[in-house]
């Protein structure tokens, strides 16, 4: 039973999900603007701004007016998504853009998607039994959107809120008395813990965009995102466009179909059969049999998952989430 397609490592086909955090005046929406412009080779109508900031994206709507190297009067699209911001409205969001053609999607913010009214903590908080949260349930609504994020045919700049946390902790004293003590952790991204490791490159922008932190860079980005010091403009955009474009242009027709049956394996063997069904001949041969046989093998799996969760009788479902509950008060 095949469950990988195994094939000779080529770098092609890329698609970037690029993460840049920061405090309100960091500079996240201007850099996010700046990369996509220069990513589409300067053109606006590629790019599409998915705005959960009450309509804030449009304020810059008269950045690309004004640019020092590439003024144009063409404008990029925008979307507003309202609340509630489930993890469901923002993955029917994205794949909305994607059927308009966009390339870029910048998406400010993806924060309530985690705390947000209906987002991830609204869910599990919603969904609690015995007085213990389901985050069985959001982390699993929360995988179906990154899912979404990371399998999408567009290249995606998410901004992500951040704060200053502190952590409180109680510890004993010389008296030997518990204390309490308050450690700072300094400025953290609000967001899903792993979700800045799951970017092909994250980073958190200081000093209104003059300077960055690093959270995750590749070797051969390092030079256009992982500088920490100065702006990020429209350049590294096509710096990054260049270094996509020197991989091996796939169909983009069958990169389409590849990408979309990836993210419906969740839906079951049978719907994946289905769909499979429906995809041209020509592409179906380009994909090939192997494609088709690492889908199913997922979609069963899923489906297996699935059982296996109704066999159990709701037990592994507590069990999950006591471990999850416990997770969310280490982070």
């Amino acid at each position: 039973m095949s469950v990988l397609n195994i094939r000779k490592a080529k770098r092609e086909g890329a698609r970037l999900v690029i993460g840049i955090s920061g405090p309100s005046g960091s500079g996240k929406t201007r850099t996010a603007i700046e990369l996509a412009y220069g990513l589409v080779n300067y053109n606006p109508e590629k790019i599409g701004f998915l705005d959960t900031e009450n309509r804030r994206g449009s304020l810059y709507a008269d950045v690309l007016r004004e640019h020092s190297t590439h003024p144009t009067e063409t404008e990029f699209w925008i979307g507003d998504l309202d609340a509630p911001f489930s993890p469901q409205r923002y993955t029917d969001a994205i794949l909305q853009f994607q059927k308009a053609g966009v390339e870029v999607l910048i998406i400010d913010s993806t924060s309530h998607e985690w705390e947000g009214q209906g987002g991830c903590e609204d869910i599990a908080e919603q969904r609690a039994r015995g007085g213990m949260k389901d985050w069985a349930t959001a982390k699993r609504e929360h995988k179906k959107f990154m899912n979404a994020l990371l399998t999408t045919d567009m290249h995606i700049i998410s901004c992500i809120r951040a704060r200053p946390k502190v952590e409180i902790s109680k510890v004993k004293g010389e008296s030997g008395r518990l204390e309490t003590v308050v450690e700072d952790r300094g400025m953290m991204p609000i967001c899903e813990k792993n979700f800045m490791f799951e970017m092909t490159a994250s980073m958190m922008m200081m000093d209104e965009g003059r300077a960055q932190i690093v959270m995750k860079c590749p070797g051969d980005l390092r030079g256009i995102l992982g500088r920490e010091s100065g702006y990020i403009t429209s350049a590294d955009g096509a710096a990054l466009r260049a270094w996509v474009d020197g991989a091996k242009q796939l169909d983009p027709e069958v990169e389409k179909y590849r990408n979309r049956l990836r993210s419906v394996t969740e839906n079951g063997e049978q719907y994946v059969t289905e769909s499979w069904g429906k995809v041209p001949a020509k592409i179906r041969k380009a994909l090939g049999d192997d494609f088709l046989a690492s889908l199913q093998a997922s979609a069963r799996e899923f489906d297996s998952q699935r059982q296996a969760a109704t066999n159990d009788g709701g037990a592994g479902v507590a069990a999950l989430n006591a471990k999850l509950a416990g997770e969310q008060k280490a982070a």
